[in-house]
């Protein structure tokens, strides 16, 4: 006898929690947990056509070849060295300004976000770079962690990125529209944190002290000129070079993705060593990354298409849509539904799960799909940040030196998840931050 349709909901989102709290892969357990919901709910006969489905219709999708493009053009830029040029570049631009270090971190990080797009990258670059030196000249030790973790989330946001290419091939959205979308959210989000870390340093000066007047004066000008020119320049054309080439039609987001690897092999070959084992190590890191979404994505498609066939998907409609407070009660239910998934997921397995049971739900109501996803994709900022599985504090805490506790990465996050709420409070309020550019752009 199969179980009901929501029995079979508690069984497998219940089941999804004991196998993550077990230490298990997210892909295997979603898997898993499919294979098991299949027998107890529709029979295992739905396994054959949920296959069919995997291979003829979820990885046969054109719009995924950019994600390994994109994610071998991150490898090449971060093994290139140019980041770490990059910072100290930065870095001595705002030497003289109060919490200027942490201002450079939000900078830079938003540069990356828009070149490399891989969080754990960001931050265990930037925490390796700059966390050390914050502590070396005063800056309290929660705004700097803090500053570092946040900012180092904005890869997911900023387009080029990994994350959005992934919303847009299961919604009806555009990539184009898409990046268009998160733009100026990710860069309001980077000026949210720079305006924090100005405010707080002013408040109170000892969180922030500037870069001592004698080492800035160890280098000129005309050398700190030469360093923005040399470092920072090139990152930006990359920026460029991949976006200008979507936003105006000349290429496709798989197109565009080929032109940033490009582009970054080119920056590889002038800043990097050039070893051919340091490129073996980039491929190879890129093909361990591309596998790792590639196996999620198999593993939600078949945790989703179980759970719709045995009338999951109805039942999450039905609570929903019964919410009060109408549509808006709706919306704020479906995005503290993400967020709470935060804590335990990270955002594969977040947009892999509930872009199947809230888009038709959105689609519903008359709500712009558009507003909606890129809503979610704020939301998930906080998928790294929260615990108990927040990925940027255990990024962090591995490259952290002595003297930073897991409690103190815990206390530095909660202004920021603040700010992320903040700013989804703004684009509720004001959904042409969001819809505007795509409009202008793209005729949205």
């Amino acid at each position: 006898m199969s179980l009901s349709p929501e029995l079979l909901t508690l069984v497998m989102f219940g089941g999804l929690l004991i196998g993550l709290f077990m230490g298990h892969p997210l892909a295997f357990v979603l898997g898993g947990v499919a294979v098991i919901g299949a027998y107890l709910g529709p029979g295992p006969r739905v396994l054959g056509s949920i296959i069919n489905n995997i291979y003829g219709n979820a990885m046969d999708n054109y719009v995924l070849v950019a994600i390994p493009l994109f994610v071998l053009m991150a490898r090449f830029l971060n093994d290139s060295g140019v980041t770490e040029r990059m910072f100290d570049a930065m870095r001595l631009l705002l030497a003289n300004l109060r919490g200027g270090l942490a201002l450079t971190v939000v900078i830079v990080s938003v540069l990356l976000a828009a070149t490399t797009g891989i969080v754990g990258a960001s931050i265990a670059v930037m925490g390796m770079i700059a966390l050390a030196p914050m502590l070396k000249y005063g800056y309290n030790k929660e705004l700097s962690s803090g500053v570092i973790m946040a900012s180092g989330c904005l890869g997911i946001l900023i387009p080029p990125s990994i994350m959005l290419i992934l919303m847009a091939s299961y919604s009806p959205v555009s990539v184009g529209a898409l990046f268009a979308g998160a733009l100026v959210p990710g860069l309001m989000l980077g000026a949210m944190y720079a305006l924090y870390v100005l405010v707080i340093c002013f408040v109170k000066p000892s969180y922030g002290p500037p870069v001592p007047a004698a080492e800035r004066a160890e280098t000129s000008t005309g050398q700190l000129l030469i360093m923005l020119a040399k470092y920072v320049v090139p990152p930006m054309g990359l920026i460029l070079g991949v976006l200008g080439a979507l936003f105006t039609g000349v290429a496709t987001a798989t197109e565009a993705s080929a032109i940033g690897v490009f582009i970054a092999f080119l920056l590889f070959l002038i800043f990097g060593d050039r070893k051919p084992s340091t490129c073996f190590r980039t491929l190879l890191e890129a093909g361990k990354t591309t596998t790792m979404v590639m196996l999620v994505l198999v593993g939600a498609t078949a945790f989703t298409g179980v759970f719709s066939r045995g009338g999951g998907m109805t039942v999450i409609s039905d609570l929903v849509l019964a919410m009060p407070g109408g549509t808006t009660g709706a919306l704020i239910l479906m995005l503290f539904l993400v967020f709470l998934l935060g804590m335990f997921l990270d955002w594969t397995g977040i947009v892999l799960l509930s872009f199947p049971i809230m888009l038709p739900i959105v689609q519903q109501m008359g709500i712009d799909v558009l507003w909606f996803v890129v809503m979610v994709a704020v939301v998930l900022q906080t998928s790294f940040l929260t615990p108990p599985f927040g990925y940027a504090l255990f990024y962090l805490k591995g490259v952290a030196p002595k003297g930073i506790e897991i409690v103190d990465l815990y206390k530095a996050v909660l202004p920021f998840v603040a700010l992320i709420a903040l700013a989804c409070l703004l684009m509720a309020a004001f959904p042409w931050l969001i819809t505007g550019l795509p409009s202008a752009l793209l005729g949205y």
